[in-house]
């Protein structure tokens, strides 16, 4: 509610006029009183109100007559019908009409002061949902933010994506990497091609060679056929090879030399082949560190890190929150055939409030659950996970026992069941297990070993 919003008073009886005047603008609005329809419309024309009470019975034309033509001179303002000669008729009439609500006279005074804060409520919320929509189709990227941070992640796309040199995208889990990488391509003049994306964490080791490089009929235990690699499949396109810090060691001297040589060899051939890719990486790890710990080649290293490309975490550029909020219901309103609008304020202050350690991921995942449990147009605190509804509350709850506790032992615990539950919304696949805890699928089987829980067979696929 504004406290400048605009209200257009209708009504013939002058005492009806002084009452609403003083009882609006005692709550803060800017208050205009007609006598008439043509007066109203006069004062529709001249200026923009957000709502406007009407009388329906008055001399010459009535409050129906002014709600078809206030659609035609201003269709975005709500209209209030008021009367003191209620019929049904009258009032299936004015909603056919598109009245926002019906009140008839005499009214209590809360009863008009709630009626008129519900409406603006609808008006400021319908207002920022198409000022959001209208953002989104401004940028032609899947990318969404109009933050500084975000601004500068733009500038770096279009600078470097009609260049050949490699980019490394680093940030955290969940923050768009992928997306990012496909803005590059896309602007690229290499967009007419293949864009390929492979996890290097979720292709079991004795598999990442022949998926990268492709392999020739024979080279091992079920190679019955000839096959192309990711990099010839990529050719005159964009290879983008996220979680790039897991690859292992072998893989990294051939990643090194195809980046260099410019060429790959398939598993059991003796030829090379020439591939012309455009190698974007990313990663969630500090790959200094990788470098110090010798997990990561450091010519391999800096051979990826020509052009650097950092991505914020969410909690660092919240003012993106209501446009990817936005961006988020209207894509699982329309997958999930729910009419849903939006939030309403009270639900992005609960949102504004979580620290999103999952970031972009984490608020699309609550988003999608948030559509398919709203039985409304908008979006309630309630229809939010319990996790963002307990807030700090939830921290406070933590306690520690004069005797002390086991912190492995608690730790294992809630791993333990974290782990269990992710398999089980995944009907056992651990490959999208893994992805759903945000860690890679061989520190995900890691994982399991240490804590006992992989003696099923492994269902990976």
């Amino acid at each position: 509610m504004s406290a400048r919003a605009r209200i257009l008073v209708v009504d013939d009886e002058p005492s009806m006029q002084e009452f609403l005047e003083i009882l609006l603008r005692r709550e803060g609005y800017d208050v205009t009183a007609v006598g008439d329809v043509d007066a109203a419309l006069l004062a529709l024309e001249s200026d923009d109100y957000e709502l406007v009470i009407t009388d329906i019975q008055m001399p010459g034309r009535t409050g129906l007559d002014l709600l078809r033509a206030a659609r035609e001179v201003s269709p975005e303002t709500l209209v209030v019908v008021i009367t003191a000669f209620a019929t049904t008729e009258t009032a299936i009439a004015a909603m056919k009409e598109g009245a926002y609500d019906y009140l008839t006279k005499p009214f209590q005074v809360d009863e008009i002061k709630l009626v008129v804060e519900k409406a603006l409520e609808k008006k400021l919320l319908a207002s920022e949902n198409r000022r959001l929509r209208k953002e989104l189709r401004t940028r032609s990227r899947n990318l969404v933010g109009t933050s500084a941070a975000m601004q500068r992640v733009y500038d770096l796309v279009s600078q470097v994506s009609n260049t050949k040199t490699n980019v490394l995208i680093v940030g955290e889990s969940g923050t768009g990497k992928e997306l990012v990488a496909r803005a590059v391509h896309t602007e690229s003049d290499r967009s007419e091609a293949a864009f390929v994306a492979v996890n290097c964490a979720a292709i079991p080791e004795n598999l990442l060679e022949s998926e990268l490089f492709g392999h020739v009929k024979g080279a091992f235990t079920g190679a019955v056929q000839n096959k192309a690699g990711l990099f010839e499949t990529a050719d005159a396109g964009t290879l983008f090879l996220d979680e790039v810090a897991e690859l292992p060691p072998s893989l990294q001297v051939k990643l090194l030399r195809a980046l260099q040589e410019k060429t790959i060899r398939r598993v059991g051939d003796s030829r090379d082949r020439q591939v012309d890719v455009r190698i974007v990486a990313a990663t969630n790890r500090h790959l200094e560190e990788e470098v110090a710990a010798s997990r990561l080649r450091e010519d391999l290293y800096y051979r990826l890190n020509v052009i650097q490309i950092a991505l914020p975490p969410l909690r660092e550029r919240m003012e993106d929150l209501p446009l990817l909020v936005h961006h988020f219901v209207e894509k699982y309103a329309a997958e999930l055939g729910k009419p849903v609008c939006g939030v309403t304020q009270a639900t992005l202050e609960r949102l504004a409030a979580h620290r999103f350690p999952g970031n972009v991921r984490e608020l699309e995942n609550v988003i999608e659950r948030a559509v398919a449990l709203s039985r409304g147009e908008w979006i309630e605190p309630v229809d939010l996970p319990p996790t963002l509804l307990r807030g700090a509350e939830a921290e406070e709850e933590v306690r520690i026992p004069p005797e002390g506790v086991d912190l492995d032992q608690l730790v294992a615990s809630y791993e333990r069941d974290l782990l269990l539950e992710a398999l089980k919304r995944t009907s056992g696949v651990k490959k999208r297990a893994a992805q759903l805890l945000g860690i890679s699928f061989r520190s995900f089987r890691y994982r399991l070993d240490k804590l006992g829980l992989d003696r099923s067979p492994d269902s990976s696929e």
